[in-house]
């Protein structure tokens, strides 16, 4: 039996234990629509919304006003390829294909939007090892964002190698240097990037559950 669109959310909200910023984070909607609808100032929202609300707890919009939540320890995230540091290994992207193994969602983080990828070698030691999961969200295709800047990125060189490295600006626009985080692996000056996505969560091999 359906409920109404509020209805569906309070007791989301509830079963959850997500709090309306974790969910407008995870929906990518307003923090503000989620609090009205929550005190009852409005009662739905356009249906664009609360397809990406539902789709924030793991259903669709059908099975949300029907109560049927994908329950947290059942969620998965794609696994994407493989990267290093010192070695030139081939990424392919499960988040479009979607193919490519699973792992068990890490406690804490949504799965709506989030790639893993795992280090292969041993190039990355101490900070990475063999096996590791690095998650991340692409902000889109073909994109390095101003963010990203300055951070630790998965990234795809225009050969379409993965690498997981620093990302600054290169010595010309459109050209970045790649800093390892390894004193051991070589930079890499003024290289051509497909895109990069800022490394959210790091999770060692004998945490991952993969499916």
């Amino acid at each position: 039996m359906q409920q109404s669109f509020r209805d569906a959310f309070l007791a989301a909200t509830k079963a959850s234990n997500k709090s309306m910023r974790q969910i407008a984070l995870d929906a990518g909607v307003s923090y503000e629509l989620l609090k009205n609808l929550a005190q009852g100032k409005s009662k739905s929202t356009n249906v664009d919304d609360a397809v990406k609300i539902a789709a924030s707890f793991g259903t669709n919009l059908e099975g949300f006003l029907e109560g049927m939540l994908v329950q947290e320890d059942r969620r998965t995230i794609a696994i994407a390829g493989k990267v290093g540091a010192g070695a030139r290994v081939p990424l392919f992207d499960a988040y479009v294909k979607g193919d490519g193994p699973q792992v068990e969602c890490p406690p804490g983080l949504s799965p709506h939007g989030i790639v893993a990828v795992e280090i292969e070698g041993d190039s990355m030691e101490p900070i990475y090892s063999a096996g590791d999961l690095l998650f991340y969200t692409r902000n889109g295709h073909d994109v390095v964002a101003s963010d990203d800047i300055g951070h630790r990125c998965v990234c795809e060189d225009e050969d379409g190698m993965g690498w997981v490295k620093q990302i600054k600006l290169g010595d010309e626009p459109g050209l970045f240097h790649l800093i390892s985080l390894n004193p051991g692996a070589n930079n890499m000056w003024n290289v051509r990037l497909k895109w990069a996505a800022k490394v959210r969560l790091h999770w060692p091999e004998e945490l991952a559950h993969k499916i």
